[in-house]
Order: structure tokens, then C-alpha cells, then sequence
């Protein structure tokens, strides 16, 4: 008896027609994800982000801060604090980002993508009280 091996993008869209799985998380499941005969080169994109990522956030909506920076720790598919607050996530081969972040009462969930030394996605969250949301940006070193 075989299982059919099925894409990553299968499981997206029915999880998403399913309807009980938002988008943050879905992308957290598929970074997990690595195809049948994956190769050496595969193996070591796994690394290729490591290091300290500079991030500014940016509010489009909400009574937030217009802007805040905080650095991350990517090492390996791991993404973690370089310093204040609690940061959690991980990051595929391919750059696909997904974090969580808090401070005190405060939270925020975002994802995007990293490319080279830079990158770039999208947040939202509950800061100080408030629902905002916007975007961030990201550059190593």
C-alpha cells in the first residue's frame, strides 16, 4: 500500500477551506516542510539567514508608535529575541518568515520574506490596548 505524497500547496488550500487555520499558522506548518529528495543544496539554504536582523516595524492602522526597530536571532529554521521581548518563529529554505513577538501585554504576529541581507512583510497585534497593524522591514548585520 503507497500514500500519495501530496504539495505543501494541497494542504494550504484545504486547511484554508477548512477555515480553521489563519494564515500565520498555516505558514508556520509549511516552514516544517521539506520535499521528498531534498538535496545538500536545500540542506544548507537552511543556514543561509543566520545571523542578527535589524527589524522596523511601521503602523498603517491603529494608535500606535509610528515606528520601532528590534533586533532578531535567525539560526538555522529558528528565529529568536537578540534582545527585549519575547520573539518565537521560524523561516523556510526559501526565505518564508513567520514570528510572534511580545512585550509585557502586548502582541504581535507578522510574516514576510527574507531575501539576500533584506527583507520585508507584513504585522498585526495588540499594542498597549490597541489592534494596529502594518509593515516591517528587515536587514542583516
Amino acid at each position: 500500500m503507497t500514500t500519495p505524497i501530496r504539495s505543501p500547496a494541497y494542504f494550504a488550500t484545504l486547511l484554508r477551506t477548512a477555515g480553521w487555520l489563519p494564515p500565520i499558522m498555516l505558514a508556520g506548518l509549511l516552514i516544517g516542510f521539506v520535499p521528498p529528495g531534498a538535496d545538500a543544496r536545500t540542506v544548507r539554504s537552511a543556514h543561509a539567514y543566520d545571523g542578527v536582523w535589524n527589524v522596523v516595524f511601521f503602523t498603517r492602522t491603529g494608535n500606535c508608535s509610528s515606528s520601532n526597530s528590534a533586533p532578531f536571532t535567525v539560526s538555522g529554521r529558528r528565529l529568536s529575541s537578540a534582545g527585549g521581548g519575547k520573539v518565537s518563529g521560524g523561516i523556510s529554505p526559501a526565505g518564508i518568515v513567520a514570528v510572534r513577538i511580545s512585550v509585557g501585554r502586548s502582541v504581535a504576529s507578522g510574516s514576510g520574506r527574507l531575501v539576500g541581507n533584506s527583507g520585508s512583510g507584513r504585522w498585526s497585534g495588540i499594542i498597549t490596548g490597541d489592534r494596529c497593524s502594518g509593515t516591517w522591514h528587515a536587514t542583516r548585520g
